[in-house]
């Protein structure tokens, strides 16, 4: 199952550069960004702690620099996830 929010980036990038037949390049998803994607939502859901969330920020921050810009949709991926964790992360000190 996909979930909405890179269903949502992947919609958003085709509207913005529509370009028929083939997928180009930067409309993919790595498997490293869909594995943290994936496992930064399991940890939001179950509550896990500040400091394994802070983890994973710095995962994120490792797969941003691994990943060359001109992959668009894994950079935007990446920073909705960041912001996603930051987020989560104010309403634990709010």
């Amino acid at each position: 199952m996909i979930h909405d929010d890179i269903v949502s980036l992947t919609a958003l990038m085709r509207i913005v550069n529509p370009q028929p037949g083939n997928v180009p390049i930067d409309c993919y998803v790595t498997q490293l960004t869909l594995s943290l994607y994936l496992m930064t939502q399991c940890q939001l859901k179950l509550h896990y702690s500040l400091i394994s969330l802070a983890q994973t920020l710095d995962y994120i921050k490792v797969a941003q620099r691994r990943h060359p810009a001109g992959i668009i949709l894994d950079q935007l991926a990446l920073k909705l996830i960041c912001r996603k964790v930051v987020a989560h992360a104010r309403t634990f000190t709010a």
